[in-house]
């Protein structure tokens, strides 16, 4: 209970400073620029050397005023640092399954194809995940519950890095401060703090995060996780020690994500994924709601339901 409401306390808390963000933030695409100072003037010059009295003076050039609804051009930097806003995905099934994986059916043999595990290849440098042996163990009993007890399943907020490696949009809000990040799945968002460091209140299952600019990298270290968050839906999980470091660096429109996990009551060592994230660049692209609750609710609570009825 004490994590349940920790988590609701940070969502509203999150939510509110998103809005604070969002008032900062630059214009986007597709805004009508104000005019600028001195466009549109006609008014006389004064006469050139040499110019007879009484001709008229030639009037000056009139600037040419953008049409209505013509695109603000995008800036390439904002206070001085890439312009990585935008809307994101992973395309890649290590969201099935962070490591190597063959294709394979599931549970769900009604869904015929439609329910099979496409195959993958690992994100993970090296492969495989260093697990200590007691946590592999933990991993293998996770695995064989799915999708029962997959917090995705359950509708949570999915957590870092998982929540960037999902099948669903998520998008970079970036102004002169802060950084907003807002997920598609379950309406998570997270905020991640650029300009005053500090440690989190309580544990939440997106963290807290603190950001810094590397260079051309946005570096972002996450810490202040509870233990009730997966990495993928095989079952790989972590405990209340993880920390995750995350770099984000501009490659053309697209950015390349990488993740250095370390938990010493999990794993042996710090172990590192890395993926693409690739821009969505539909004219009208944004994040639709995917708000899951009521998805959950049969799979939570069926059996509580059942015996009263």
């Amino acid at each position: 209970m004490r994590n349940w409401f920790s988590g609701a306390v940070m969502a509203a808390t999150v939510a509110a400073a998103a809005a604070v963000v969002s008032l900062t933030v630059m214009p986007l695409s597709g805004q009508a620029p104000a005019a600028g100072a001195g466009q549109g003037r006609g008014q006389g010059a004064g006469a050139p050397a040499g110019q007879g009295r009484g001709q008229a003076a030639p009037a000056a050039p009139a600037q040419a005023r953008p049409a209505a609804g013509t695109p603000t051009p995008r800036p390439a930097r904002i206070a001085g640092h890439p312009n990585i806003n935008g809307i994101y995905q992973a395309i890649t099934p290590a969201y099935w399954n962070l490591e190597d994986h063959p294709a394979q059916a599931t549970k769900f043999w009604e869904l015929g194809a439609i329910g099979a595990i496409p195959a993958g290849m690992s994100i993970v440098e090296g492969g495989t995940i260093p697990y200590k042996p007691a946590a592999l163990k933990t991993r293998e009993a996770n695995r064989a519950g799915w999708p029962k007890n997959d917090p995705e399943a359950k509708c949570y907020m999915p957590g870092i890095p998982r929540a960037n490696l999902m099948p669903y949009p998520f998008q970079i809000v970036q102004g002169q401060g802060d950084i907003l990040f807002v997920y598609e799945y379950a309406s998570s968002n997270r905020l991640v703090h650029m300009l005053k460091h500090t440690e989190a209140a309580v544990d939440s299952w997106m963290g807290w995060a603190n950001g810094t600019w590397q260079g051309e990298t946005l570096v972002v270290e996450n810490t202040g996780f509870n233990d009730m968050t997966w990495f993928d839906r095989a079952g790989n999980f972590h405990s209340d020690m993880l920390k995750v470091t995350e770099r984000f660096t501009p490659q053309g429109q697209n950015l390349m994500y990488e993740a250095t996990i370390e938990d010493p009551d999990t794993f042996t060592r710090p172990w590192k994924i890395s993926t693409p994230l690739y821009q969505k660049l539909e004219k009208n692209a944004q994040l639709l709601e995917f708000k899951c609750v009521e998805f959950s609710e049969e799979l939570l609570y069926g059996d509580l339901k059942k015996k009263t009825e």
